[in-house]
């Protein structure tokens, strides 16, 4: 398992893992991402289940010049909210949930203030109109019993009706699932995710990061100071294309700014609070799983695969089939200001994005991070990065799935 050594800011890097035959071409590809604008990462690819690429480089930790580690692990972002998803999936599969009902049937004080028709998928699609809310969120209401935040998310009105629209749902997503899937699991998403999806897999893969395993995270890292002068502030005035529309929602508190207000102590401006224990403790299943490449691969190498790997089954196929079609499209999304959908919270993108088939699923996180599988092609990517990215999707990770797909000589 050699490597290849590399120039980095601060000195020689090695690029560390293994590639299958065919998929050579990926570890170069890798490689050349530390040239440009990446500071330590994980890649890895499942085909037809089988492990073909598996690699890592960088820095762990610029400060103490710590070198990421075959297990090094790092917060995906909103990665996490395709993690959450596939607990709501397996639930789905085992007979425990309906997606169609409405959620007031799991938790009837929920049906107040017009969401007595708001099902479990609306919710999970981004259609439920619960786009944020009115009350300020802080991080001691996430620290206490249950029953807290739930009395607040009983209160909130939605801000269209539901159903009739869509918009990413970016923190409340999170809040709602954990709340839901308390009241039909009995369990928390981190305490079913990591008994019922990390520990057969052998998965990298936690939410709510036991503290034994707090020295393998690598340390995140906002854009830097000449990113934002040069890359940000530049798209917020004068770009017209994606960025610039959502850095101006944000600027001008529109949905996109209502969307990710509140915990202030995590939003843009507070991507170094994910590195403290006190939040990687907490189970945020919109923002804090954290992973490695290995990790996400394997959990999207199952999806890929009809459903289970190695032996351990996840979801039947036609759970797999059944969030390979969009379940909800819109041409300009209400937050993310562009053509997007979702089926069941897997998030589907353009055909041009992380795969060309529309079959595809999975999420992306701010930075990069990314769980994607393609069904169609016993594909399966993840990749994560602990060096914020100034886009709202990373050229990074956008370079290495369509270059991926090159080597299938598609």
């Amino acid at each position: 398992m050699g490597g290849d050594v590399i120039a980095l800011r601060n000195g020689p890097v090695r690029v560390e893992g293994r590639v299958e035959a065919g998929f050579e071409p990926l570890r170069q590809v890798f490689e050349q991402s530390f040239q440009r604008e990446e500071w330590g990462a994980s890649f890895a690819v499942f085909h037809e289940g089988r492990l073909v690429v598996d690699l890592w480089g960088g820095l762990a930790d610029q400060g103490a010049a710590k070198p990421w580690q075959a297990d090094t692990i790092t917060t995906v972002f909103s990665a996490t909210k395709g993690l959450v998803a596939l607990c709501f999936l397996m639930l789905t599969d085992r007979g425990r949930l309906d997606c169609s009902a409405p959620i007031a049937e799991y938790w009837p004080a929920f049906g107040t203030q017009d969401k007595r028709r708001i099902t479990v998928a609306m919710l999970l699609n981004h259609r439920s109109g619960l786009l944020a809310l009115d009350r300020p969120l802080s991080l001691e209401l996430l620290e206490a019993p249950p029953e807290e935040l739930a009395r607040v998310l009983e209160a909130q009105t939605p801000r269209w009706e539901p159903g009739s629209d869509q918009g990413y749902h970016a923190v409340t997503y999170g809040l709602y699932a954990q709340e839901v899937f308390r009241r039909v699991a009995g369990e928390t998403l981190g305490s079913f995710l990591a008994r019922e999806v990390a520990q057969p897999l052998q998965a990298d893969v936690h939410l709510g990061l036991p503290a034994e395993l707090e020295p393998r995270v690598a340390v995140n890292y906002p854009a830097t100071t000449l990113e934002r002068v040069f890359k940000i502030l530049p798209k917020l005035f004068f770009h017209t294309g994606l960025e610039g529309r959502v850095y101006r929602q944000v600027a001008l508190g529109r949905d996109a700014a209502r969307a990710i207000r509140h915990p202030q102590a995590l939003g843009m401006r507070g991507i170094q609070n994910f590195n403290l224990r006190r939040i990687r403790a907490l189970e945020l299943p919109w923002v804090n799983a954290v992973a490695n490449a290995r990790g996400l691969a394997r959990v999207y190498g199952a999806l890929a695969n009809g459903g289970s790997l190695d032996g351990h089954r996840l979801v039947r196929p036609r759970a797999v089939e059944a969030v390979m079609d969009r379940h909800s499209w819109s041409q300009c999304d209400r937050v993310l200001r562009k053509p997007i959908g979702w089926s069941l919270g897997f998030l589907k993108e353009e055909a041009h994005m992380f795969s060309p088939n529309t079959e595809s699923f999975g999420h992306a996180g701010a930075g990069g991070a990314l769980g994607w599988c393609d069904p169609k092609q016993g594909l399966a990517i993840g990749y994560t990065t602990n060096k914020m990215d100034h886009r709202v999707r990373s050229k990074r990770a956008l370079t290495l799935c369509r270059a991926t797909y090159a080597c299938l000589g598609r």
